[in-house]
């Protein structure tokens, strides 16, 4: 019994720390993107997404770069997107990049993981956007397509704000008062909508370090079988552990950390790390947003991408020798503290997160009251 207790209390005490190694770089990338998602009109980029060659791409994939980092936000925006007539390639675009190539996600892979999985995460989020665009483009079920954008009316309510259609540069956009509540309001919704799948990857991403013998990963993902054989099939494997484990977006590096800590193959983990898109309750989202046969396509679509991705990347950096070793003691790094830069950097961008929530705190009261107003 007190070893189950010791143990429990090691596993808190490693959520704890992920949460300490990473929290400034979350408060940095949602910042940033809150800036970016208020200063640029999304009328001005749904007007270029309505087809699908390399320009209206990266568009799409820059947006969505910038634009979240909640895979559940980034589906409904994607929805919407889809609905007011961007084509299916630039909008799956967009959503890989709103989870998967965003500032905050590398910042953390390169503090938990080092840089080589930051790397590989950027140039294998540009080879997953080629390798869905041209399954897209051969597969493409037009008539269903079209009964899937017709589903629903509307904006989506979690559509981020933006500071309008105006022609102002960005610096006189930040200086004006509503443009800094947009982006206080946008940080805010940001945080509301991902602490949950950070507290939950935090919390699995801890217990199973604690509990979940090193021996287990290393039977899991192929480590002993030939090359041939251990790629392909860890690169299908990473998508499927991903879909169980409920655990999306940012969250999900966590527990990637301790895959990779417990012996996991790298091509395995990247593609682990792609996963988080085609979790069960998101393959739900789609089946409401879209219906089930649309649903089950883009599940199916953005498996292949994301295994034929890792494969690509582990390849790669295999060729070129800069596959890192499993010299990472995640257990040690997790729960060693010191006053060191990552203590700083936390009171710095704990103190700008704390002023972003109170003016959107602000924001919100002044806007009740106003409308408390013209009531009256």
């Amino acid at each position: 019994m007190t070893d189950i207790i010791t143990t429990i209390g090691q596993a808190l005490l490693m959520a704890f720390g992920m949460a300490w190694k990473t929290g400034w770089a979350l408060i940095l990338g949602f910042t940033i993107s809150s800036v970016l998602r208020a200063i640029v009109p999304t009328d001005t980029i749904k007007r270029h997404l309505g087809g699908s060659d390399l320009r209206q791409v990266g568009i799409a994939a820059l947006f969505g770069a910038a634009s979240s980092s909640c895979s559940y936000a980034a589906a409904a925006i994607m929805r919407t997107l889809f609905r007011k007539g961007a084509s299916l390639v630039t909008s799956l675009a967009f959503l890989f990049a709103a989870t998967n190539l965003v500032l905050e996600l590398g910042i953390v892979l390169y503090l938990l993981m080092g840089w080589q999985f930051m790397v590989a995460e950027w140039l294998g989020g540009i080879a997953l956007i080629a390798i869905m665009s041209l399954i897209v483009r051969l597969t493409y079920p037009a008539k269903l397509g079209e009964e899937a954008r017709s589903m629903g009316n509307g904006d989506d309510p979690t559509m981020p704000e933006t500071g309008g259609d105006d022609h102002q540069r960005w610096w006189q956009k930040l200086a004006r008062p509503d443009i800094r509540a947009t982006i206080a309001r946008n940080f805010t919704m940001e945080w509301s909508m991902l602490w949950k799948d950070l507290a939950i990857g935090f919390v699995v991403g801890g217990f199973v370090a604690a509990f979940v013998p090193r021996d287990l990963w290393q039977s899991l993902f192929l480590t002993d079988a030939p090359s041939w054989i251990q790629v392909p099939a860890n690169a299908l494997i990473g998508p499927i552990v991903a879909m169980l484990t409920f655990v999306c977006s940012v969250g999900n590096i966590p527990l990637a950390a301790v895959l990779w800590g417990g012996g996991a193959s790298f091509g395995g983990v990247i593609a682990f790390i792609y996963g988080d898109l085609i979790v069960l309750p998101l393959l739900d989202v789609y089946r409401r947003y879209f219906g089930w046969k649309m649903a089950a396509y883009i599940g199916l679509v953005l498996f292949a991408s994301m295994a034929g991705a890792a494969i690509v990347i582990d390849l790669a950096f295999t060729a070129i020798g800069i596959v890192p070793h499993h010299a990472t003691d995640i257990r040690a790094m997790l729960t060693s503290f010191s006053i060191d830069y990552t203590f700083w950097l936390n009171l710095i961008f704990g103190l700008l997160g704390l002023a972003l929530f109170i003016v959107s705190r602000r924001s919100a009261r002044d806007k009740a009251h106003s409308g408390c107003a013209h009531c009256h």
